[in-house]
């Protein structure tokens, strides 16, 4: 019994070197680019718990456009991986090419959407008790760094056409790289225009702002030069800007595979934010309280999360070449080994749990809300780490409305519905309305658990392309 689950669930030395070979360089850069991030929230949390509330709502909102460019990208991207296992360049361009006109109208609309309703959007959060803080001077310091932030979502959207195909095409030290520049950019450029250090003028919540938007650009010039200045291993690259045409028989596939997954992500981010939005009706402490435990949250999820798109890489390459026996086998594998490192990370985050808020300029209240956050987020990053990487399994063989159905239908029609009844209609305390939302998951982790089972994710959507 022990060595069928062994054989079954545990690879040798040379599958973790290849696992590992992908996912180490993502978590490194999305590692450095949390930490950093982390960083970034404890100098605005040491102004005020105003700002760092009103940036901490931006980018819960921002985060929705994150997550919509993501999945705008990732139905072409599903492609791209298949006709990369197939040494398909032509094939590459095509998916490339559409994601430009797909990130490009994502973003366009959500610039027009924030600069027409961004301070509603905000308000929205507002709603609750100010527990001591100041509701109006949260506002104002979230439209301020709305309107900064504007300036850095072209960037974004270009860097990620660019990094998710070179990650599908195998390149994941590139981005790595690119992404630690930027961070460590962002980093310096926020300590010094957040504090206004060494004669530059001390700019609080925009300055911060400034030093994201200037990252972004410097990370978008590293990824572009060095895409076109290494044709020979990015032969797909060559000539992918002659035409912006893509074949009407493609974009339909991209279309059909695409919409559920960027519908998916769209739902998925605004979901997020729903809750965050059910939690905040409890009072400022606990938007506050949130962003703390969030933060720390995002680089022990850096792990899982490089695992799932290892998952996405590995299995639809495998996929694309027609090695069914050996993608299930290997994500077998893939999954167990993602489940144990979150494990481990789990045990560490509960014994930082106590000791990270009080790092922040903040009321006692808001250090004891955020110190139980994290124990809860702890306790259930294993149940998410299996639920990621299932999620990035179905996707992998092109089971869109599937993934539609298991990830975002699930939250709206479980998870929100649980919050909102229990933060508006109880006097249950929040920590344990956020434990309750975690719980119900375990629906979504038998569903998911029976589906890859089945194999119903096992399948070549390229071969007759």
């Amino acid at each position: 019994m022990l060595k069928t689950l062994q054989k079954k669930f545990v690879g040798d030395r040379k599958f973790y070197a290849m696992v590992l070979g992908i996912a180490v360089p993502i978590m490194i850069q999305n590692g450095i680019t949390n930490f950093v991030s982390m960083l970034d929230n404890i100098m605005v949390g040491q102004i005020g718990t105003e700002q760092m509330s009103g940036v901490a709502i931006v980018n819960q909102l921002i985060f929705v456009y994150n997550l919509c460019i993501f999945g705008g990208l990732s139905g072409a991207g599903i492609f791209t991986a298949q006709y990369f296992g197939q040494k398909d360049d032509e094939g590459i361009r095509h998916t490339f090419r559409y994601k430009i006109w797909m990130a490009v109208i994502l973003t366009v609309l959500t610039i027009l959407l924030f600069l027409g309703a961004g301070e509603t959007l905000i308000r929205f959060y507002l709603n609750g008790s100010s527990d001591g803080g100041d509701l109006q001077a949260t506002l104002i310091y979230g439209k301020k760094y709305l309107w900064v932030m504007l300036l850095g979502l072209p960037p974004f959207m270009l860097v990620q056409i660019y990094v998710s195909t070179l990650r599908e095409c195998g390149e994941t030290l590139l981005p790595m790289k690119a992404g630690v520049t930027a961070v460590l950019v962002n980093l310096l450029f926020n300590y010094l225009l957040i504090y206004g250090k060494f004669g530059f003028p001390a700019l609080g919540v925009v300055g911060a702002g400034l030093a994201t938007v200037l990252s972004r650009y410097v990370e978008t010039a590293i990824v572009l030069i060095w895409t076109h200045t290494h044709k020979e291993k990015n032969s797909y690259i060559v000539g992918v800007y002659r035409t912006l045409k893509v074949p009407a028989a493609l974009i339909k596939k991209f279309i059909i595979k695409g919409a559920p997954l960027l519908l998916n992500e769209t739902l998925w981010a605004s979901a997020m934010a729903m809750l965050t939005q059910c939690y905040s009706v409890r009072g400022l402490s606990v938007v506050a309280g949130l962003n703390i435990s969030n933060t720390l949250n995002n680089v022990f999820n850096v792990v899982f999360i490089a695992m799932g798109d290892s998952v996405a890489i590995i299995i639809g390459q495998l996929l694309g070449a027609g090695k069914m026996k050996e993608a299930r086998d290997t994500d077998n594998k893939m999954i167990a080994f993602s489940v144990f490192c979150s494990m481990v990370m789990a045990g560490v985050m509960l014994l930082i749990a106590p000791l990270f808020p009080r790092i922040y300029n903040t009321t006692d209240e808001v250090r004891s809300l955020a110190a139980r956050f994290i124990m809860v987020q702890a306790v259930f990053m294993p149940q998410n780490a299996f639920l990621h990487a299932s999620y990035f399994t179905l996707r992998s063989g092109g089971k869109t409305i599937v993934t539609f159905l298991f990830d975002s239908v699930f939250v709206w029609c479980v998870s929100v519905p649980i919050a909102f009844f229990l933060s508006r209609f109880t006097d249950m305390n929040v920590v344990y309305v956020l434990a309750m939302v975690q719980i119900g998951d375990w629906i979504k982790c038998v569903i998911g658990f029976i589906l890859v089972k089945k194999g119903v994710w096992l399948q070549n959507i390229v071969s007759t392309s």
